[in-house]
């Protein structure tokens, strides 16, 4: 993954980001103008009280699904302003990949933090929150114009949506919009961007306290062998003195003992 580029907002659309904009709209309109959203949201919306009944199938299912000409015109401007250039960056695969990441990690946050609700969740919005987390870190300080005019770095627009976000979840469950998917696909996109950074600190964490461990071993050994040489040298000036008959029995057994340690000590280094 690429961070720090800067990128410019193209009018070009990217494979990935193409296909999701057709699902998303032929199933708007099939909904709207040929069913009705009454009878496809309770089978396909993400319901919390229906999908810990056994409709697991909704938290996938849902994130293709939009409530109103609004709802799905914000999120698939989205998802062609943002997406496009992380598409471009990490590839089609890596950046769909992220996109159901993020779309299913939302899902699952809603129906656990909201697990007695009986209203249906709806929208990509999950997964576009992880875009705009994405794009926040990778060109952070890409401008971002609101409402067109007033410039905004990439990094702090993102910090502002999921401050807004976070605060607008206290007591939302009356309002109709289902802030705990919005968080959702930021702290999965999060944890997915940071995950790869996160394994390299564990890796050196245990690559250093196996190092120490191993310096610790050494260090004991190296001081074992310094004091087994000492009583060593010991019987070894007695000997030079007196002789080797000189030496009891007793001696003579912690020579050899003594020798065969230190021959251990080094075979093992």
């Amino acid at each position: 993954m690429q961070y720090g580029r800067q990128w410019g907002f193209q009018l070009r659309i990217t494979p990935v980001v193409k296909y999701l904009l057709i699902v998303n709209i032929s199933l708007y309109v099939l909904i709207n103008l040929l069913l009705d959203p009454r009878d496809i949201f309770p089978v396909i919306g993400l319901i919390a009280t229906e999908f810990w009944s056994g409709a697991v199938w909704q938290v996938a299912t849902y994130m293709f699904l939009h409530a109103d000409f609004f709802h799905i015109l914000i999120n698939m401007l989205i998802l062609w302003m943002f997406g496009t250039p992380l598409e471009s960056t990490w590839g089609s695969r890596q950046f769909i990949k992220y996109y159901i990441i993020c779309g299913l990690g939302a899902g699952l946050l809603h129906v656990l933090l909201l697990s007695g609700s009986p209203i249906p969740a709806v929208g990509a919005s999950g997964a576009i929150y992880g875009l705009l987390l994405a794009f926040g870190i990778l060109f952070p300080n890409q401008l971002i114009y609101i409402w067109g005019i007033i410039p905004v770095k990439a990094k702090y627009f993102v910090i502002g949506i999921g401050a807004l976000e976070l605060l607008a979840s206290v007591g939302s469950s009356q309002s109709g919009i289902a802030h705990f998917v919005h968080l959702g696909g930021m702290l999965f996109g999060l944890v997915y961007l940071k995950s790869d950074g996160w394994r390299r600190s564990y890796s050196y964490w245990r690559s250093r306290k196996k190092h120490r461990k191993h310096l610790t071993i050494v260090r004991s050994r190296t001081e074992e062998k310094q004091n087994i040489q000492l009583k060593i040298d010991e019987i070894l000036d007695k000997v030079n003195k007196h002789g080797i008959g000189s030496l009891s029995s007793e001696e003579r057994k912690q020579f050899e003992d003594f020798s065969r340690k230190i021959h251990d000590l080094d075979t093992n280094a």
